[in-house]
């Protein structure tokens, strides 16, 4: 596997060493620049685009915070790849940052083999969220015993919503349309159907789509 250069973003000493000292020993994992904020890292990636490969990105932060980093970041810089790593756990948070341009979410208390795990995934075009993360947006939806489902405003087919369930599995084009018999060709035809019902913006949009309005079993 190619190097992949990393830049560590987090305005705490201790945490970026600490992200190092975890990183250090990974066989082609290389953090080439470090930042104590989102302005810094903007202006990293700016100075040295042609290194920047992938970013670990804290959200609270001085001067400028992550979520509006990685906005800027992903607007000039859409190759580089960003991995949220952060201690809020929030909805909001993690909405905002899939928005911004986020491939994955993981908490500061994951452990080694979770940020291995999202780092990888990303890297090979996927997202990821840790487990907490998840449970974090799937709890901030049902917070209310009362609280009725939201159901599905977009009217999916159940061709649609079986699409969906494969995506957010991680799926590739090519393994769903072997899983449900179908072509690549429709496979990609849903999922621009997915994006344009749903209004999301990118298959991480799709995924928080369906954890929204429990389409998944995430089990």
């Amino acid at each position: 596997m190619a190097k992949i250069n990393i830049l560590l973003v987090d305005d705490h000493d201790i945490v970026r060493d600490g992200i190092c000292a975890l990183l250090e020993d990974e066989i082609g994992f290389e953090i080439i620049a470090e930042a104590q904020n989102g302005q810094e890292a903007v202006d990293i990636c700016t100075e040295r685009e042609e290194e920047i490969d992938f970013i670990i990105m804290d959200i609270s932060m001085p001067d400028m915070n992550g979520i509006e980093a990685t906005r800027q970041i992903k607007e000039a810089h859409p190759e580089i790849k960003i991995l949220a790593l952060t201690m809020l756990d929030e909805e909001q948070h993690i909405r905002q940052m899939i928005k911004a341009g986020a491939s994955g979410y993981i908490l500061k208390n994951s452990n080694r083999s979770v940020l291995i795990d999202a780092i990888t995934a990303i890297l090979d075009g996927k997202h990821y969220f840790s487990d907490d993360a998840t449970r974090s947006v799937m709890m901030d939806l049902v917070k209310s015993p009362t609280q009725k489902k939201s159901g599905d405003p977009a009217q999916l087919t159940d061709r649609e919503k079986e699409v969906l369930e494969l995506i957010v599995q991680e799926h590739t084009n090519a393994e769903i349309a072997e899983k449900l018999y179908i072509s690549p060709r429709t496979v990609d035809a849903h999922r621009r159907n997915l994006l344009q019902k749903t209004g999301a913006q990118n298959t991480a949009g799709l995924v928080t789509y369906a954890i929204k309005h429990e389409l998944v079993d995430l089990n």
